[in-house]
């Protein structure tokens, strides 16, 4: 490397009271990953890693923020962020086995480059969306808060994904409640080909940081030792001070976005510019011309970050590729739960619905001291539905937190908290809203712990459910959105004793929950419910009518649909089934059934195309065909939105056919 030196400018380099073995530590540990760079571009060419996405010139800002933040901290990098992963002291043969989708890589060859979190290491890689990691970063931040740690988490992002709505809601997050947390970022000119003026109107982007309340700094950064400097005095100031802070570094990618994509679209003058603001080769100069650092010296360094290198690389190429196990895949899915029961006691009362949810929350907060309520309204005002009335005196607004209207950034934050080893329960305030949290569930919760073993312990309660007058947004039964997803599972109850038990075993659950309440059900529906803390078992349905005719198979209100039926049909000998949980849903007694009465009829809330039953339809067709007298029928609501007035939502509800549907499948 010693053709690209050039002369450095002494007092560009504030060292302060930095020791020279600091200066030196600072310099190596730039000096790494830019040789692992270089190697990997090689390797590139030579089609022995398939991609990568470079951070050359961009090294002093991991190391500089890496430094400056105790090993004990959670940082949470992008893809040009391998500073950050080998100033953490990153086995090298483990990251280079990661971008080779070997077994001793972070993910089992499930996921590709920086897509991965070790909390060994306390870092917690991205996922390709970009912004989830920012609101999940509010959640780890929350955490130290409420443990009372001083302690900050610092988040990356570049000045493209500043444009994410994530990006917004994070900061709003995190400035309301004050949280630690360092947003970092790294504005480095373009958003793969698109320049900063097509991304954002303001002259800088810490301009923002004013109008979320919180302070924003610029740091140069390809200045290692302004970044570090700077850096370590804000992040103890947040230690001291809990508050969240906004930084923009100014730097420049050398590189195409990944190296396929290639610089043509940057003007030369442009990149000769930043290339003479090299963040390495300008600090080297700097240390030689202090007498720090000579090129014999260099020589050696680089030597031996070059034997480091390849001697990891021979492990990492040594390992076989992961081998193919479907039981293995599948198993990976869920986190490990181990369910012990925990049956209800002798006393019992009779209540409504919402009340054993009520109930079911509070007898976990009290079993739980690391369980977080989160949601709008629900502190003080009690939600909009009441559930949560009077939590605030027993638990206190720390547990039970009024959140803004984000949907994605406290699902993401309850991600994090999960990270940081609470538990999650967020209320969407209506199971609508969930659509403008839909990323980081189906992308973040869901697939972490297939990809690197992090459970999601998070509770979403739905409230949703037609029936109430309530309109298009307030009413849908959206749970087919979330079945279709590995790694989520799905409740949904109909009765008050199964609400409450369930939920308790929501919670206990490390898996991420949906959890659905049917609105319409909270105030009509009462049951004895026992008293104090138990729990049910997902995957276990209910027979609640024996039959030998037909069978239906429902959930949710429609349950209560089919119990009026047969109370109404006592000619027909029909049983019926509520399924209870969706996922995981209980097969052997939806077969039993089947082969019992031979004629099926699921029984849906929801409209009827990519429903969750017309998959369970395909099912029961293809491994009960033997056993079947008559077509699978479905029932469900009409292929339209949910209308408001009476008469138009009674008629899109499938209820007033159901009758019908009965005759004609048992007059098969």
């Amino acid at each position: 490397m010693r053709e690209h030196f050039i002369e450095g400018n002494e007092l560009f380099f504030d060292r302060e009271k930095l020791s020279d073995e600091w200066l030196l530590k600072l310099y190596k540990g730039m000096l790494e990953p830019r040789l692992i760079e270089e190697k990997m571009l090689i390797l590139l060419r030579q089609g022995k890693i398939s991609k990568w996405f470079s951070g050359i010139g961009q090294e002093a800002i991991s190391i500089g923020v890496t430094s400056a933040l105790h090993e004990d901290e959670y940082i949470l990098p992008m893809h040009r962020n391998l500073g950050v992963f080998t100033a953490r002291n990153i086995p090298l043969h483990r990251m280079f086995s990661q971008w080779q989708g070997t077994t001793g890589g972070f993910t089992k060859g499930r996921d590709r480059s920086f897509h991965f979190g070790t909390q060994r290491y306390k870092i917690i890689g991205m996922i390709s969306h970009l912004g989830p990691q920012l609101g999940v970063a509010c959640g780890i931040a929350l955490g130290h808060k409420l443990r009372k740690e001083q302690k900050i988490t610092a988040v990356f992002t570049g000045e493209g994904g500043t444009s994410e709505g994530d990006f917004h809601e994070a900061l709003n997050v995190a400035s309301v409640w004050d949280l630690p947390v360092l947003f970092c970022i790294e504005n480095n000119g373009y958003g793969l080909s698109t320049p900063t003026r097509e991304q954002y109107r303001c002259e800088h982007l810490i301009d923002r940081a004013v109008g979320y309340g919180m302070e924003g700094h610029q740091i140069n950064g390809n200045n290692i030792t302004e970044v570090f400097n700077r850096i370590s005095e804000i992040a103890q100031g947040m230690r001291e001070h809990p508050r969240p802070v906004l930084i923009e570094f100014e730097t420049f990618r050398m590189r195409g976005h990944e190296e396929a994509s290639g610089v043509k679209y940057v003007p030369l003058d442009l990149l000769q510019h930043w290339e003479k603001r090299d963040p390495l080769i300008n600090y080297r100069a700097f240390l030689m011309n202090k007498n720090l650092l000579n090129l014999d010296k260099n020589d050696l360094l680089e030597q031996e970050i070059r034997k480091n290198i390849d001697q990891n690389l021979e492990i990492a190429f040594a390992e076989n590729a992961p081998s193919v196990s479907t039981d293995n895949e599948l198993q990976d899915v869920y986190a490990p739960f181990k369910f012990k029961l925990e049956s209800p006691g002798n006393n019992s009362r009779e209540i409504r619905f919402i009340d054993a949810i009520a109930q079911a929350l509070k007898e976990a907060m009290h079993r739980h001291d690391n369980c977080v309520l989160m949601g709008q309204d629900i502190a003080d005002y009690g939600g909009v539905f009441k559930i949560t009335e009077g939590f605030v005196d027993t638990f206190g607004k720390d547990r039970v937190r009024n959140t803004p209207i984000c949907e994605s950034a406290i699902i993401e934050a309850g991600m994090g908290l999960s990270i940081n080893g609470f538990k999650a329960i967020i209320e969407l305030q209506f199971a609508d809203f969930v659509s403008s949290g839909f990323n980081p569930i189906v992308n973040y919760l869901a697939k972490s712990h297939y990809r690197w073993g992090q459970v999601a312990d998070v509770v979403l309660r739905m409230p949703c459910g037609a029936g109430v007058g309530a309109g298009p947004f307030h009413s849908q039964s959206n749970e087919a959105w979330f079945t279709h997803t590995p790694g989520l599972k799905v409740v949904y109850p109909a009765f008050p004793a199964d609400a409450k038990g369930l939920l308790i075993s929501a919670i206990e659950d490390p898996n991420p929950v949906l959890f659905f309440e049917h609105k319409a059900l909270y105030r009509t529906v009462r049951q004895a419910v026992p008293t104090g803390y138990y729990n049910l078992p997902f995957g276990k349905a209910a027979l609640l009518n024996a039959g030998t005719q037909i069978s239906i198979i429902t959930f949710g209100a429609p349950v209560h649909w089919a119990l009026e039926l047969i109370a109404d049909m006592l000619e027909i000998s029909i049983a019926l089934i509520d399924l209870r949980t969706l996922v995981p849903l209980d097969w052997d007694a939806i077969n039993d059934t089947v082969v019992q009465t031979g004629k099926v009829l699921l029984l849906t809330e929801d409209n009827l195309t990519g429903s969750f039953i017309t998959s369970l339809a395909a099912r029961i067709g293809d491994e009960c065909f033997e056993y079947l007298d008559a077509p699978v029928k479905c029932l469900a609501s009409l292929d339209t939105p949910i209308p408001f007035a009476k008469d138009l939502e009674n008629n899109y509800l499938a209820k007033d056919r159901l009758k019908n549907a009965v005759k004609e499948l048992v007059d098969y």
